[in-house]
């Protein structure tokens, strides 16, 4: 199993790669479509996080990340909330190369843990006690090296969401914070909220309780994965996504960012509608879209408008990724039901 250090390596080489494109925006990204057209190999960077995950469920299958909810049925407000977006509005990838994307790396049991010295949000925020052990596991790298938070900068700088999020993979208990920042002047983390996920339990937060997520709901099981985009296997979770503006919050979710009168709230859930046709998309795209259909995007947090969160990695291709989302606009999705289970 690979180490914190070699975990994070692989975020560190694919960026050495696109250090000179990084300040401008995906599309620009000088990756060729050969990098993308093959599955992942060894040869791609000296550890690979998917190695640690090897394929296991993250929650049980009938958690609400991985409902099938192809024949839920739609909601009656579903045009209204879809014209509140903006029917026009095209999808947009938030994931590529360093710094985009939020990354993630694993750990095992024996990673020490560390007591998050202050949260803005401590009255609904995880100290971390779990797993036998207070506070969270986070590598002392992520203080000084880049790519282990949300933003690329290392020890997550003062602007961003700044996600981070660890996964115990002994435990199998996942560990996130929001505005994530080592404070070096007081020598402690400190985040924004702090939540812990037993990823073999469908536990949900208490209600009225945000998470590193406004919506109280886990981020790493909703992000779109390269390994599981080039893995033989289908995508079987739904996509986490962003709207600008949001009105409460409905099941699964169990906090609320907002009261925007027509928004819709958080928790909701879109699903592509079966009548678009997918047969002209790359096959990697097919792909995620096809995930879309069968599980949906779920409404986490107040962001861009249609904003679909994955994993930092070097290996995406933003040059086709970009276009691809583009040919889909949220008319082309339509609400299933509020808090259908």
């Amino acid at each position: 199993m690979s180490s914190p250090v070699t975990a994070a390596l692989r975020f560190m080489c694919s960026a050495l790669v696109f250090c000179a494109a990084c300040k401008s925006s995906p599309a620009a990204l000088p990756t060729g479509p050969s990098e993308v057209a093959q599955p992942p190999t060894a040869s791609v960077s000296p550890a690979r996080l998917t190695e640690d995950l090897a394929g296991r469920p993250v929650f049980p299958p009938d958690n609400w990340w991985n409902q099938d909810i192809s024949r839920a049925p739609v909601d009656p407000q579903s045009a209204s909330f879809i014209n509140f977006i903006g029917a026009t509005d095209t999808l947009h990838p938030d994931f590529g190369p360093p710094p985009y994307g939020i990354p993630y790396v694993t750990v095992g049991s024996n990673q020490p843990r560390v007591v998050i010295g202050s949260f803005t949000y401590a009255g609904e925020s995880d100290a971390g006690v779990a797993g036998g052990a207070p506070g969270y596991p986070i590598p002392d790298e992520a203080r000084t090296l880049p790519n282990y938070i949300e933003g690329g900068v290392p020890g997550g700088g003062d602007s961003g969401d700044r996600h981070l999020l660890v996964i115990d993979r002994d435990r199998w208990l996942l560990f996130e914070t929001f505005a994530t920042k080592w404070n070096t002047a007081a020598g402690r983390w400190e985040a924004g909220s702090g939540a812990v996920f037993d990823l073999s339990s469908n536990a949900r937060r208490p209600e009225g309780w945000t998470s590193a997520d406004a919506a109280g709901l886990a981020v790493f099981p909703g992000l779109v994965r390269y390994d599981e985009v080039y893995g033989t296997n289908e995508i079987r979770h739904a996509l986490r996504f962003t709207v600008r503006a949001s009105n409460g919050y409905v099941w699964p979710a169990s906090h609320g960012a907002g009261r925007t009168g027509g928004a819709p709230p958080l928790g909701m859930r879109l699903r592509l509608k079966s009548s678009v046709d997918l047969s002209g998309f790359p096959p990697a795209e097919q792909k995620i879209f096809e995930a879309m259909k069968k599980y949906g995007l779920l409404l986490a947090d107040n962001g861009t408008d249609m904003q679909v969160t994955g994993t930092m990695d070097g290996r995406w291709n933003n040059d086709e990724l970009n276009p691809a989302f583009k040919r889909l606009r949220a008319s082309d999705f339509e609400v299933i039901a509020l808090g259908w289970r």
